[in-house]
């Protein structure tokens, strides 16, 4: 394939400023980047005039829930949602049924994602077996075909003598660990924030405490064993500032991401028991919002991942304190990034692509995507003056529990090339 992208603006993670130029790729690499660039015969010519030309992003945290639960997703549906939202590699996370707990597991998970995904699909295994928190699981079964993370996501490792022993013996082997952070007994049901809005509705709630503790446990831990500590979907502000202190201390390698949910909403938005809000770790404050951006913004979170937990209309439609927690992601993160805080100057293109694009990337052992003369062709041309509208149609996940369901915003992604491939053409 011979592809030549003309007029575009060229977005990098090292500069605020856009470039114009116009861009040729032949067989899956970029061969060149110019102005006026002549097209070779049999070209495909694509118009990007006041169009934005970016890496593909990268999403580190994703719920692809097969095997297991394929009825709120797959594999292959959960990929074809990455790229309808302009993303060209995820990380899938192990709590699955069976769990991602072995090689076996692993093998076969990859296996499928090999044959029916268009992007690289990559997985995490757990820490524990069953993700039971009791025994560990099969490390160097995993570690053989490939995997670097480890993490129990969806609960806490619950019994820090067991995590400790991970951290010991996976880290020798060149593995980290991640950590979704919640003391269960004191979360409770984790349906929402404990505050106001739960008195309002009279449902228990979660206090953020819950979540702090074992951000603190888990980085002591791997302060004690030199392991690498990635913290989990922070959702407040003493959260943040607990890995600033001991990102500050310099002696421990802790990263963390943040979600674009727990950027953009909080409790307040519940609303009427709106259950497309109810996600663990949940909405919890406005302020906690400002202070996660700022966290974003100064480099306090590395990453920004999705946390894409899709379920069924029927599951969701559930009473509030009876659905389960989750939300959608990959078909809206890149559009709702880019109409709430790109198109409001809140943060530029550049800090988007080092957090949702290239550091990530770095982040699993891989080289960022770059647009750059002899790169591999791994870019997403988004047009920032049209708007994209939310509907079940046009969503690619087999589940749309998002609050941005039927929401127009502005952006548009409308192009996706990886390697030789055309993945997306609106």
């Amino acid at each position: 394939m011979t592809l030549l992208i003309t007029k575009a603006l060229i977005a990098s993670e090292d500069s605020a400023e856009l470039i114009a130029a116009d861009v040729l790729i032949e067989e899956g690499v970029i061969k060149s980047i110019g102005n006026q660039l002549k097209a070779p015969k049999d070209a495909k010519i694509i118009d990007a005039a006041g169009r934005i030309l970016l890496p593909g992003m990268f999403d580190a945290h994703v719920h692809f829930r097969e095997p297991g639960h394929e009825a709120k997703e797959t594999i292959q549906s959960g990929s074809e949602a990455a790229i309808n939202g302009g993303i060209t590699g995820v990380v899938m996370m192990p709590n699955t049924n069976p769990s991602i707990d072995s090689g076996t597991v692993v093998g076969q998970v990859l296996d499928i994602a090999t044959k029916q995904a268009r992007i690289p699909v990559y997985t995490s295994g757990c820490v524990t077996k069953g993700r039971q928190g009791m025994e560990l699981a099969g490390i160097e079964g995993m570690r053989k075909k490939g995997v670097l993370m480890l993490t129990d996501d969806g609960d806490s490792t619950g019994d820090p003598a067991v995590l400790y022993r991970a951290m010991q013996y996976a880290t020798e082997l060149g593995m980290f660990f991640a950590s979704h952070c919640e003391v269960p007994e004191l979360a409770g049901p984790r349906a929402l924030n404990d505050g106001a809005m739960s008195y309002r509705l009279g449902i228990k709630g979660s206090p953020a405490c819950a979540e702090e503790i074992i951000i603190d446990r888990d980085i002591r831990l791997a302060h004690a064993t030199g392991a690498h500590i990635h913290i989990q979907h922070v959702s407040s502000k003493m959260g943040m500032e607990t890995i600033a202190w001991w990102k500050s201390r310099g002696d421990v390698h802790v990263t963390a991401e943040v979600s674009p949910h727990h950027l953009l909403f909080c409790d307040e938005d519940i609303g009427d028991y709106d259950t497309h809000y109810k996600m663990n770790p949940p909405l919890r404050t406005k302020a906690d919002n400002e202070a996660l951006l700022q966290g974003l913004i100064d480099g306090t979170f590395d990453l920004i991942a999705t946390d894409h937990a899709p379920h069924t209309p029927f599951e969701k439609s559930q009473d509030f304190a009876s659905a389960p927690n989750g939300i959608t992601g990959l078909d809206t993160a890149l559009v709702s990034l880019h109409h709430h805080f790109i198109a409001t100057g809140q943060f530029g293109w550049d800090l988007l692509i080092k957090r949702y694009s290239a550091e990530p990337r770095r982040f699993m052992g891989l080289e960022a995507a770059e647009i750059a003369e002899g790169k591999p062709a791994d870019l997403v041309l988004f047009d920032p003056e049209k708007q994209t509208t939310f509907t079940k149609d046009f969503m690619k996940s087999k589940s749309q529990n998002t609050p941005f369901l039927d929401k127009t915003l502005m952006g548009s992604v409308e192009l996706v090339v990886l390697g030789n491939e055309v993945l997306l053409e609106r």
